[in-house]
């Protein structure tokens, strides 16, 4: 069994009594004296078989400049693993610039990866540095890069090969020193197929690849990330939760979590709101099924699907790929209908 698994129980002199909970404290701190339950990987929690092959991956490839492509479902943690590549790196002490290319609008998204002159366009009333030269002498993560667009693939194989490029507007060639990481949920590979991704650019992101398993595929993890985020949450809100019961832990173990520590995270924190004691209470977990529509009124049934567009685009609402887009509304009106639906997300990036 491992460590990250095992059960603390509240020692008692007679029969126990407590034997129905967990306490999260003492499992925090056993952790101590658990081989490879501590690392230098800031906000990465756990100490699974998978989770140690990507510190492996980690530590092999930091202290190099070779660009890293990561890749994982959503809410697996993919900023965070960039982070920590670039905090073990030489370029620690340089900026670590972060970029999601499918939350920019398209005809913005060459100006913040380049730059523009004043002029440059319709709006460009100053100069702006782009997210090359602000990263330069640091890292640049480019979150989402699979939806680049292939107009824009040619200039960012480029800047990859020879660290140079021009602003939008400017026919001055700049040079930059940039290690790029880069991040998808998309099957780069598929998408090269598809004709929707350059071979070279793809050949040229996948020097050194590193896949994130999803949270389901390391359930022992879960006591450990639970831990670390009731006492976060439970710090913030100036409450002393120490404890779970083992039928929740049991239950949160073998759920699927399709948003993965993204959604065990959020879960957690409505916990923490909900819990007054110091026993956690766990709300229901989705059940991850269609909801059928004929029970449904159209009020709710416009919102579940506002809700799921949401969802499939990681709560991007505009740019090509984000939800907007996919339900075939304009940027303004959805946001419009998500405010008088309720609905919001805290993009919050917490620990893997």
């Amino acid at each position: 069994m491992s460590a990250s698994s095992v059960v603390l129980l509240k020692k008692t002199e007679v029969a126990p009594a407590y034997e129905w909970y967990v306490d999260l404290n003492e499992f925090l701190e056993s952790q101590s004296d658990v081989p490879g339950a501590h690392n230098r990987f800031q906000g990465i929690v756990g100490s699974s078989r998978a989770l140690r092959a990507v510190f492996d991956q980690v530590r092999i490839v930091a202290p190099t400049d070779s660009t890293v492509l990561i890749e994982g479902e959503t809410g697996t943690g993919k900023e965070v693993v960039a982070n920590a590549i670039h905090e073990n790196s030489n370029r620690r002490s340089r900026p670590f610039i972060k970029l999601n290319c499918a939350a920019i609008p398209l005809g913005l998204l060459e100006s913040e990866l380049f730059g523009h002159e004043k002029g440059a366009f319709t709006g460009a009333v100053m100069q702006k540095l782009g997210r090359f030269e602000a990263a330069n002498g640091g890292t640049l993560f480019l979150d989402e890069v699979g939806d680049i667009p292939l107009e824009l693939q040619a200039k960012l194989l480029r800047v990859l090969q020879e660290q140079e490029f021009e602003r939008l507007g400017s026919t001055h060639t700049r040079r930059v020193d940039v290690r790029v990481v880069a991040a998808t949920n998309h099957n780069l590979a598929a998408r090269v197929a598809e004709k929707q991704f350059r071979m070279d650019l793809y050949y040229r992101l996948n020097v050194f690849p590193i896949s994130l398993p999803p949270l389901r595929l390391r359930p022992d993890d879960v006591t450990a990330l639970v831990a670390h985020f009731v006492n976060k949450f439970s710090a913030r809100m100036s409450k002393r939760i120490s404890k779970i019961s083992r039928d929740a832990l049991e239950a949160m173990k073998q759920h699927p979590w399709p948003g993965n520590v993204r959604e065990l995270q959020n879960v957690l924190e409505r916990a923490v709101i909900l819990t007054q004691g110091d026993v956690l209470q766990i709300p229901a977990l989705p059940s991850h099924m269609p909801i059928r529509r004929d029970e449904m009124t159209l009020a709710e049934a416009e919102r579940e699907h506002i809700l799921h567009a949401l969802e499939e685009s990681d709560w991007v609402v505009g740019g090509r790929t984000g939800a907007a887009a996919r339900l075939g509304v304009k940027r303004t009106t959805l946001v419009g209908k998500i405010r008088k639906s309720g609905l919001s997300r805290e993009m919050a990036h917490g620990a893997i």
